[in-house]
């Protein structure tokens, strides 16, 4: 006979399930929704505090607050930059605007772009670019290591602090955990100010903390900005495995759109709107670029919503280069629909596996895009960390999203749209080189891996659905 503990308990339970039926569908694809129900219905109590804990992509009232009270700042930025928006971007205005929606900032012209493909050259610009600055260095990146590459850089804003530089550091706590300490000791030591992006904050409200920045944008003096994959952090920083990077330093008017954004997200951790108006560089070039900012703070998923519809609309060729390929529904939809239309797609991944888990899972995708006449390549020697993306000839982008739910749906990401056909050919000459390197995955053979891969891939695949 039931007690009343049991009565309790069993009231509990159906009351967290029909809960659920009304809560979790909402701002959220049909497989998530389908995964959390699942998990919730045969186990309520675990399923409710898994939820509470990873299961809402959303940030809280606060941080919604002061994103809203951001965007007078950001909508200054962009206005300043209209001057600079190209005459004639050869029929892709349609994408700028669409990438302005998105993200707020404008396509500019009169840009020069240098691409860094060499994990050390990074290093060495930027330690340049800081010794000779002379009002303001700022750093917004996922990883600063208190190893050999963070003490250099950590050494060059000493420097610059001691002359009087404005010298800024932000970086994520999570994807830093293994040297937060460290390097929150080392900055402090050299006279940087440092901040820590996304902290948990048990008391304010903070959810997930798995909502990260992932973004890698360096800013030195209004005039040179760098934007790419690469953290600070030693290239080998992981036994074994060594990391191949690209990043893009630019100047001219693009640069001002990642100050704002930079200046933002430290605004958004320390409450302190930013106390100048952004200052649009002179022209230094002829490159048409465009930043877009994305993340949970925006109503629209805006790199996935800019890929797939590029994606929809090529009519030649579609190159992906992600080290972490887990998409959803409409990326796979996209990309199958392409290649049925004759578009040659290739999706350039690396051969190097430094994330068990999420290796299983992203190899679990490779047998439907084989059969769907979709190549995969697999990057040799290096772990292929760079995130770009080339369509058709007509757009470039380089930045720190890559292609999966995490930097869709739950990380704060940037890309950089590159429009010029010279920027859109040198890309177009780097993935070749990508190319040149991989080994082409075979179907045939992909269909004859063991049964035990298979397995794994599958129990991999499950946690996808759980974000």
């Amino acid at each position: 006979m039931l007690n009343h503990l049991d009565i309790y308990w069993y009231a509990a339970e159906w009351i967290i399930r029909v809960g659920a039926l009304l809560v979790v569908p909402q701002r959220r694809s049909a497989n998530a929704a389908r995964a959390w129900l699942l998990l919730i219905f045969f186990l309520p109590v675990p399923g409710l505090l898994l939820y509470f804990l990873i299961g809402r992509p959303r940030f809280p009232v606060w941080r919604r607050q002061r994103f809203a009270a951001l965007q007078p700042f950001l909508r200054d930025t962009a206005d300043a930059l209209r001057g600079c928006v190209p005459a004639d971007l050869g029929g892709k205005a349609d994408i700028a605007a669409f990438g302005a929606h998105l993200g707020g900032m404008p396509a500019t012209a009169g840009n020069s772009v240098e691409w860094i493909d060499v994990y050390d050259e990074v290093v060495v610009r930027l330690e340049e670019d800081i010794d000779a600055a002379k009002h303001f260095v700022f750093i917004l990146v996922y990883i600063f290591a208190d190893d050999r590459v963070g003490r250099r850089i950590a050494a060059a804003l000493g420097r610059a602090a001691a002359r009087g530089v404005e010298t800024r550091v932000m970086f994520d706590p999570v994807g830093s955990h293994r040297w937060r300490k460290g390097t929150l000791a080392m900055l402090r030591d050299q006279g940087v100010e440092v901040r820590e992006a996304l902290p948990w904050r048990l008391l304010r409200g903070r959810v997930r903390g798995d909502m990260r920045n992932h973004r890698k944008l360096f800013v030195i003096d209004g005039r040179v900005g760098y934007a790419g994959s690469q953290n600070l952090v030693a290239r080998d920083f992981r036994p074994g495995i060594v990391n191949h990077e690209l990043v893009v330093r630019v100047t001219g008017p693009v640069v001002a759109e990642l100050e704002a954004i930079v200046r933002g997200d430290w605004y958004m951790e320390s409450d302190v709107l930013p106390e100048r108006e952004v200052v649009v560089p002179d022209v230094t070039g002829r490159a048409s670029l465009q930043l877009l900012p994305s993340g949970a703070d925006y109503p629209i998923e805006g790199f996935e919503a800019l890929l797939v519809w590029q994606i929809q609309r090529a009519s030649e060729h579609v190159i992906l280069v992600t080290p972490y390929f887990i998409p959803d529904e409409e990326v796979l939809g996209a990309l199958r629909t392409a290649a049925a239309r004759g578009v040659r797609v290739d999706i350039i991944l690396s051969g190097v596996v430094d994330q068990p888990l999420v290796h299983f899972s992203q190899t679990s995708y490779y047998e439907g895009l084989l059969a769907a006449g979709i190549a995969v390549h697999l990057y040799r020697g290096f772990l292929l960390h760079a995130k770009n993306v080339a369509i058709d000839g007509r757009l470039a982008i380089v930045g720190s999203s890559n292609v999966d739910l995490r930097s869709f749906q739950l990380n704060l990401e940037a890309s950089l749209l590159l429009y010029d056909d010279a920027s859109i050919a040198r890309l177009a000459a780097i993935q070749q080189g990508y190319l040149d390197a991989s080994d082409q995955v075979d179907p045939v053979a992909w269909r004859r891996r063991p049964l035990h891969r298979r397995l794994a891939e599958n129990l991999a695949r499950l946690f996808n659905s759980l974000m």
